[in-house]
């Protein structure tokens, strides 16, 4: 697919189906393009299609088959509109650190592709309210996904989770308790966390 220039092209790659329930259309909003005028369209359309396939597939659909409908932060950002984020301290890494990550257009220097989501799990809020809870969705997932990173935020308990040809498995938080979760090498890396969540519902395949 060629890089949309023109109405119909943006029409044409929004309507493409990533997974059963996500389209690409769901991950082009972006607020920093919408207030600055930037269109967040990707230079690489097949990658960035590629890419967001296994996020989807991999990783969003099983979460929303277990825990019902996830809301989407954001999703897909170009390579300019991280750049001008990143230039003005709107909390958007380096291209290159985020290549394979929220850039799903862009290679990382390993030459691996990736995508990130950021999003939130109403079930989440819903039934967990202590502090720190945010640690039972990081554990469930740790546990049953084939995530390669995680990043908490206190707001909602929002999260980055991010698909990638070489998963580093690390979880990390801006909410309490901040850190590094586990990250391998870790004691708490392997093994069973079961009791962090046993009163999450069952876990269901995306079929």
């Amino acid at each position: 697919m060629r890089k949309p220039n023109s109405m119909k092209g943006l029409e044409d790659l929004g309507r493409v189906r990533l997974s059963r329930n996500f389209f690409f259309r769901d991950f082009l909003f972006s607020e920093i393009a919408a207030v600055h005028g930037i269109a967040n369209l990707p230079d690489d359309p097949d990658l960035a299609i590629e890419s967001g396939r296994r996020l989807c597939e991999d990783l969003l659909e099983p979460l929303q088959a277990t825990f019902g409908r996830l809301h989407l932060r954001s999703g897909y950002r170009s390579a300019a509109v991280n750049e001008f984020g990143n230039r003005h301290g709107l909390n958007c890494s380096t291209n290159a650190a985020s290549a394979a990550d929220h850039i799903w257009d862009m290679r990382d220097a390993e030459g691996c592709m990736g995508a990130t989501a950021c999003i939130v799990v109403p079930w989440l809020i819903d039934h967990c309210h202590e502090e720190g809870d945010w640690r039972k969705m990081a554990w469930w997932i740790h546990d049953h996904l084939p995530y390669a990173s995680l990043c908490f935020f206190p707001k909602l308990w929002a999260f980055n989770i991010q698909w990638h040809e070489r998963p580093a498995r690390r979880i990390m938080s801006y909410a309490e308790p901040r850190g590094v979760l586990t990250k391998p090498g870790m004691a708490n890396h392997e093994g069973d966390h079961l009791s962090f969540y046993e009163n999450f519902p069952a876990w269901r395949t995306a079929g």
